[in-house]
């Protein structure tokens, strides 16, 4: 059985220095864990002070107007900057180094903070079906109209800038909170050009626009909040792509030795990918020879499946390829009933 987490080369190591624990062939210098989490706290924080600005912005209009409106829409910005820190938090985790206790590492802190997301979003779906529902019974005038429509367009294009941002990077590094996070961007630029819609539907005689337009946004956040809580919740389930293990087992099968891949396993802890598989070599080979299948084997999926962090490869003789050749037979010993093991 080989562990080979992928680590920052070390140039002052000797030659052959730790080659049973790891691989010096370097895909960077930098450990791509390390690389992608920094990306991502780029992402967060830029995308943070755009939307604080776009908020900040937005409250000193609503002030002017006293529009109801956007001072929903000004709060649903306010929260979507913040739910920039509990991420934020969750990335400062994942650069810790794991410990006995958490031999993992603290990736995991990604998936709670990618369902606070989830419940963020749902909460800014609740809040804009209720705000509208109320102003449908209870309309408001609204003063400065084309303060309102001109704050509306920035809120818009401050949260998609973000959204786009968030939504790139998240993709790119693997991180379904930050996806999320995105989608959360974009539900409330929708929230946003409700408000514009609105303002116009009044100017135009309809004030009841404002309320109609906002209970249709509140049905397309609902949708966000489905495709964000599936993606989180499939990570928090060690739920991976199909394509991803097809992949692994495409790169391992190309290697020179290797007989068949019997078993593939992946998880994903936070934004990287964890991987075991079991591939089955020449029964005839001998531990070192066998180590170097590994190596190689390591070496190719490092190259072909993107965003994983770790491999364990365990070599079994093809005579014996696979998880059921480890099974222990019934038997029974220091007085315990028969019993076996799997």
């Amino acid at each position: 059985m080989q562990h080979h987490p992928e680590a920052p080369h070390r140039p002052h190591d000797p030659p052959g220095h730790g080659d049973d624990h790891a691989h010096h062939h370097r895909h960077g210098i930098i450990d791509p864990a390390i690389a992608s989490t920094d990306r991502g706290m780029w992402a967060l924080k830029w995308s943070f002070f755009g939307l604080l600005a776009t908020a900040l912005f937005q409250l000193v209009v609503v002030v002017i107007s006293g529009s109801v409106a956007l001072f929903a829409d000004t709060l649903h910005n306010f929260a979507d900057a913040a739910t920039a820190i509990p991420l934020a938090m969750a990335f400062a985790f994942a650069r810790l180094k794991p410990s006995r206790r958490f031999p993992y590492g603290y990736g995991r802190v990604e998936d709670l903070a990618g369902v606070l997301i989830v419940v963020t979003i749902l909460l800014t779906a609740l809040m804009a079906g209720y705000e509208s529902l109320l102003r449908l019974f209870r309309p408001q005038p609204v003063e400065h109209l084309w303060a309102v429509a001109g704050a509306s367009v920035v809120g818009f294009l401050g949260n998609e800038a973000a959204a786009l941002i968030r939504i790139k990077v998240g993709r790119e590094i693997g991180s379904a909170a930050l996806v999320a996070d995105g989608y959360h961007a974009r539900a409330d630029g929708l929230t946003s050009l409700a408000v514009l819609v609105g303002a116009i539907g009044v100017w135009l005689g309809y004030p009841l626009a404002d309320p109609m337009v906002g209970l249709l946004i509140t049905v397309a956040i609902l949708h966000l909040v489905w495709q964000s809580a599936r993606a989180v919740f499939t990570r928090m389930l060690d739920g991976v792509d199909p394509e991803v293990l097809d992949a692994v087992e495409q790169a391992a099968r190309h290697v020179p030795g290797v007989h068949n891949v019997a078993e593939v396993r992946a998880r994903w802890i936070g934004h990287r990918l964890t991987l075991e598989l079991n591939v089955a070599v020449n029964p005839d080979l001998t531990v070192t020879e066998g180590h170097a299948v590994a190596k190689e084997v390591r070496h190719q999926v490092l190259h072909h499946v993107p965003h994983v962090s770790g491999v364990t490869v365990h070599v079994d003789p093809a005579t014996e390829s696979g998880e059921a050749f480890h099974h222990i037979d019934s038997h029974a010993h220091d007085g315990l009933p028969v019993h076996r093991h799997r």
